[in-house]
């Protein structure tokens, strides 16, 4: 029978494998920020045009990418399904 030093040991033992898991990763796809301008949509993969850049600099997505996932960001809160 484990006395509770053993059991204390592997909970902070699988703590720190949780937590050395979840930082690899994040740490191996970065997200892009609102810092890190984007060249291509998130949504399609297509080029975003120098006018949508110029007028929303931090935008990830192409105009009808991100109509669209409004949309159903929109229709998510109405219903409540995620």
């Amino acid at each position: 029978m484990a006395d509770l030093a053993d059991i204390a040991g592997d909970l902070a033992e699988r703590d720190r494998a949780e937590s050395l898991a979840l930082h690899a990763a994040r740490t191996a796809h970065p997200r892009p920020t609102s810092r890190t301008p984007a060249d291509r949509c998130a949504g399609c993969g297509q080029p975003i045009p120098a006018a949508r850049r110029a007028a929303h600099p931090a935008a990830t997505r192409c105009a009808p990418c991100q109509a669209a996932a409004e949309v159903r960001r929109t229709r998510q809160h109405r219903t409540g399904v995620w």
